[in-house]
């Protein structure tokens, strides 16, 4: 799997909540690293994603990905149950092998995105 398809496969698994399929995406010793919280180890994070992540009713939608060195990043958004947007994100995925090595995700608030419009 090229290194594009397996961030897709990413965002599918936890979309599906398929915590098998994300478990095997990723590296035994993956860790993701964002602003809020760093989790190591693939069993960790695989936990919190099935158990502690706030809201699991939601869906990625991949607008652009950049191919690099050693990985890839992907630049989108998440979407609540009735599509709107919870936040825009960044995520820069290290590959190896394989396999999801490491996460980096920068996040920003909906009300912050280029193109967003609110009402007042």
């Amino acid at each position: 799997m090229d290194d594009d398809a397996l961030a897709q496969a990413y965002y599918d698994a936890i979309d599906a909540g398929d915590y098998d399929a994300l478990r095997d995406l990723l590296a035994p010793d993956f860790e993701h690293v964002r602003l809020d919280m760093t989790l190591s180890g693939r069993e960790a994070f695989v936990s919190f994603m099935r158990d502690d992540r706030p809201k699991t009713d939601t869906r990625h939608v991949v607008d652009a990905v950049y191919d690099g060195a050693e990985g890839v990043a992907a630049r989108g958004r998440l979407l609540d149950a009735n599509g709107g947007e919870l936040f825009a994100f960044v995520d820069v995925f290290d590959v190896a092998d394989g396999e999801i090595a490491g996460l980096t995700t920068y996040a920003s608030p909906a009300s912050s995105t280029a193109g967003s419009t609110s009402s007042s």
